[in-house]
């Protein structure tokens, strides 16, 4: 089922990424599906090429799972890059969604992987929210 996102649902949504970015100290968060589309963000990717991190992204997530699967892992639900200045983290928000969350030296990857997952049991339970509502009609 394809999911129909109101102003409402991303601005909800929005609202979750910024209260992550917040909690975490993580200054960029992206919530992407997993054909690179991006649904919504929070922060500032002013200095990013959004389009192409969340194809990249997308793609990185694929090659991954089938990583997995020759490992005979079932999946990798997070994946971490870590760079001289700049560092990106990125998990899945049920079966269709990737998060990714950049962040400096400023915080850790403890923390930033602490409030994502409270952030993803936010995001699932509006993703819920929506699915029961396009059910209803």
């Amino acid at each position: 089922m394809d999911l129909v996102l109101t102003d409402q649902d991303i601005l909800r949504i929005e609202r979750s990424l910024d209260r992550m970015l917040t909690s975490s100290g993580a200054h960029c968060a992206l919530l992407i599906d997993r054909s690179g589309q991006l649904i919504a963000s929070s922060g500032d990717p002013s200095t990013l090429d959004v389009v192409a991190l969340s194809a990249l992204t997308a793609a990185n997530f694929g090659a991954t799972a089938e990583i997995a699967r020759l490992l005979g892992e079932e999946e990798f639900a997070l994946l971490f890059h870590k760079g001289k200045n700049e560092n990106v983290h990125f998990c899945k928000v049920g079966e269709e969604f990737i998060l990714v969350t950049l962040f400096d030296d400023r915080t850790t990857l403890g923390l930033v992987r602490l409030r994502t997952e409270k952030v993803v049991k936010e995001l699932l339970k509006i993703f819920e929210e929506i699915i029961e509502r396009m059910r209803r009609g």
